[in-house]
């Protein structure tokens, strides 16, 4: 809490110039942009005097393209997915943002070490990381998988899979379920052999499996009772879980995480205002704050320690969070370079293994 009031203090002293009174954001509506309210917007003004004008998009990459394309751009700051974010600092849509310039952690550690390697590009300052996970129904199962190997083990863990009906993800899950080490998967997918056999692998619950496309469909189909463990992205988990109280659990183990950020449009009518946006919302204390209302990780190390309960609960919404450190033990940073070079060879070959017998 000194800590907090130490970076609110220092931020009610910035002489922000007139017209930096308003920063307009743009995010993705709903539940995430309600927790980045309360752990952002309404901080950040309480700090500053700036009012927070918030605007939702589908997906702010378009309109945020757009915009600068048209050479009228009205949004300062966006939330991009990471794909989304290395395409526009590549055309020139959204400018650099120096990370030197960022608070140090909590803990005193510099952001560029504070932040999950690799997270932080030219352009962009992650929030938050979701993944990928296996869940699964406890009232189905009558012992708890435990690792990324049990969801293809259909003998000790007998029932139908949920899987993906994608490429991406999937491959990576079926290699680390094979004895591959997370940090070797992508290499071994780079290679002829390490794609068979990460094919292989996925023919041996190939019989067993149910494919999904859509968030929503993982725990409809656990809810349904059509599959006892699947592909699923974490915070749909969570929300059925703890919303709807249904009793499905997660495996973190093997878990495929990625992640989404903050940038700033070429040409921002409030730049200045923009940045010290983005370096109050990405400090420790407010990225910790945002885990409390949506179960996405801060990607700040010395975040994890701050996480209270879910908000309006007694509940600690550490262990719901892809970033604990007891969940990060064996996981996988996805590979936006991975993907950008092989999305569509890999593609097809998913489709003709999916239609062969």
């Amino acid at each position: 809490m000194k800590k907090l009031l130490v970076l609110t203090t220092a931020l009610c002293g910035l002489a922000l110039p007139a017209a930096a009174q308003q920063v307009t954001v743009m995010g993705w509506g709903g539940a995430y942009t309600a927790s980045q309210v309360e752990a952002y917007h309404k901080p950040f003004t309480a700090a500053t005097g700036t009012a927070i004008v918030s605007i939702d998009s589908d997906n702010p990459a378009t309109p945020i393209k757009a915009q600068v394309e048209a050479g009228n751009v009205t949004v300062d700051v966006g939330v991009l997915e990471i794909a989304d974010a290395v395409r526009l600092c590549d055309e020139g849509s959204i400018i650099p943002i120096d990370a030197t310039t960022l608070p140090a952690g909590a803990d005193g550690t510099p952001a560029a070490d504070d932040f999950l390697p690799g997270t932080i590009t030219e352009c962009m300052i992650p929030t938050d990381i979701f993944s990928t996970v296996i869940a699964y129904d406890t009232t189905k199962l009558a012992t708890a998988p435990t690792t990324i190997a049990d969801f293809f083990d259909t003998a000790k863990f007998p029932g139908k899979r949920g899987i993906r009906k994608s490429p991406k993800v999937t491959l990576e899950m079926a290699l680390m379920a094979d004895g591959v080490p997370a940090a070797d998967v992508y290499a071994m997918l780079e290679t002829p052999e390490g794609l068979d056999r990460a094919f292989a692998k996925l023919d041996t619950i190939k019989g067993d499996a149910v494919f999904w496309e859509a968030g929503a469909q993982p725990p409809q189909l656990l809810a349904d009772g059509e599959v006892v463990m699947t592909m699923a992205y974490n915070g749909r988990i969570f929300n059925a879980a703890q919303q709807e109280g249904k009793p499905f659990a997660i495996v973190w183990d093997g878990q495929v995480y990625e992640w989404e950020g903050m940038v700033i449009p070429k040409g921002a009518p409030n730049e200045a205002g923009a940045l010290e946006f983005v370096k109050f919302a990405t400090a420790s204390e407010q990225l910790a704050k945002a885990a409390e209302f949506i179960s996405y990780g801060p990607p700040r190390k010395s975040s994890a320690a701050l996480v209270g309960n879910i908000a309006g609960t007694d509940q600690p919404m550490s262990p719901n969070l892809p970033t604990a450190p007891e969940n990060l033990t064996n996981a996988l940073a996805s590979s936006l370079d991975f993907w950008v070079d092989r999305d569509t060879q890999l593609g097809e070959r998913f489709n003709a293994w999916l239609a062969a017998n």
